[in-house]
């Protein structure tokens, strides 16, 4: 377990893919707790920017729907740990629930007419 996320000073940018629906749920209620498979893990999965094509692909292949969510990694409270994942890569969960004053944006995450995810440029 590698507790924080690197270097003090850089905004550390992590990422989440949810349903529009369940975010505007969570917005609602004031807070994201996770989706299912968050809950049933008893952390919140994220991905950095090198992750979250493949995370996509991987676990959301073809749905529509779905939110690109940018968070600062800085602002978690020290209840952010890079866990090995995927291959030994260390992949950043969150134990708690994701206040939205660490949200940096939102965006659409639309398939192209092959059903691939379109992502905006991210930030590293």
């Amino acid at each position: 377990m590698i507790q924080g996320s690197g270097n003090r000073g850089m905004r550390s940018i992590i990422y989440k893919i949810v349903p529009a629906v369940l975010w505007q749920d969570a917005r609602e209620a004031g807070e994201f707790k996770g989706a299912a498979i968050d809950l049933s893990d008893g952390f919140i999965h994220f991905s950095t920017a090198d992750q979250a094509k493949e995370t996509a692909a991987r676990h959301f292949a073809g749905q529509d729907g779905l939110l690109l969510v940018a968070v600062d990694g800085e602002k978690l409270d020290g209840k952010l740990v890079f866990e090995p994942s995927r291959g030994g890569a260390l992949f950043p969960h969150l134990y708690g629930p994701l206040s939205f004053e660490a949200v940096l944006w939102e965006k659409p995450l639309p398939l192209d007419a092959d059903g691939n995810h379109v992502f905006p440029e991210l930030d590293q």
